[in-house]
């Protein structure tokens, strides 16, 4: 195949010398490949001049068809490198999908409208250097092995309602909450809360383990009025801001974890990645402004 490339080279610029400036060899290389060639098919291809060569008739057979064979295949890996370079895979987890990525990432294509976005929810880890994903949202540490990390918001979490469920109830303490039923009670986190809350050693294991499994389906259920959920604001700014849930309390308990956009460090300069990266990073920076801001209305208030 090799002397073959060079032979396409050479047919196409009629120059041992050109062919070999294209393909980055020497001319003794480039009249060596064709030799090999020339001894393979068992005639000459080429008519050699002192400051040119042209095609033999069994050269002027062969190149035609070596021409097209070698646009095809280029035509073929333009193909792909455009598809690559325009296409951009996410696998990320169902509530981020939900609650933050998909209602914004009109932004993101109406900035990069050339950058096609494919979304692939799920709870499994997905090796990003043995995959097709481009880039992943992950929760976690930050610490994966040959990936860069950037992070996107700490898991915070707290409690959360519907107002219907605790109409004409008071809840002067955290302690309150448990007179009322409780969305995945063996959900960890919720000891966690109730422990940063001064109520340790809350014990829910005799409650119906109605686990729902992610943050998205148990927020849904807190605003039918199912009962108390624990979810992370970051998730339900709008749900929180126009009432359907309420958040009794301002505690926010934190896992030390967090949700990090991720990809692999040898992919870090693809011009795909970087918009999608800067882009999300600016989105993350603009809600924690406007969280500031709301934040300080409150307490002038």
């Amino acid at each position: 195949m090799s002397a073959v490339r060079v032979f396409e080279a050479a047919a196409r610029h009629q120059s041992f010398t050109r062919a070999a400036e294209e393909l980055g060899m020497t001319q003794a290389a480039v009249s060596y490949q064709i030799r090999m060639l020339e001894d393979r098919v068992g005639a000459p291809l080429f008519v050699r001049m002192p400051r040119q060569v042209t095609l033999t008739s069994k050269g002027q057979q062969l190149a035609p068809a070596v021409t097209e064979a070698f646009d095809a295949l280029r035509a073929a890996f333009a193909g792909v490198e455009e598809m690559v370079q325009s296409v951009l895979t996410v696998t990320t987890l169902s509530t981020f999908a939900s609650n933050w990525l998909i209602p914004r990432l009109g932004r993101f294509q109406h900035l990069f409208p050339q950058i096609a976005v494919q979304i692939s929810v799920g709870e499994q880890v997905v090796e990003l250097a043995q995959s097709e994903f481009d880039l992943a949202i992950r929760s976690g540490h930050g610490t994966w092995p040959g990936l860069e990390a950037h992070l996107l918001a700490p898991n915070r979490f707290t409690p959360v309602c519907s107002p219907d469920l605790i109409r004409g109830a008071e809840l002067a303490e955290p302690m309150d909450i448990l007179r009322f039923p409780i969305i995945s009670p063996s959900d960890p986190w919720w000891k966690e809360w109730f422990s940063a809350a001064g109520v340790p050693d809350v014990d829910l294991s005799r409650r119906p383990d109605n686990s729902l499994g992610v943050q998205q389906f148990e927020g849904m259920a807190a605003m039918a009025g199912q009962g108390f959920a624990l979810i992370n604001p970051f998730f339900f700014p709008d749900d929180l801001a126009a009432g359907r849930l309420v958040q009794p309390f301002d505690l926010l308990a934190e896992s030390g974890r967090g949700y990090w956009v991720v990809y692999p460090k040898g992919r870090r300069r693809s011009p795909k990645i970087e918009a999608f990266r800067d882009w999300i990073l600016s989105e993350v920076a603009g809600d924690a402004e406007k969280d500031c801001l709301t934040r300080g209305i409150k307490a002038r208030a």
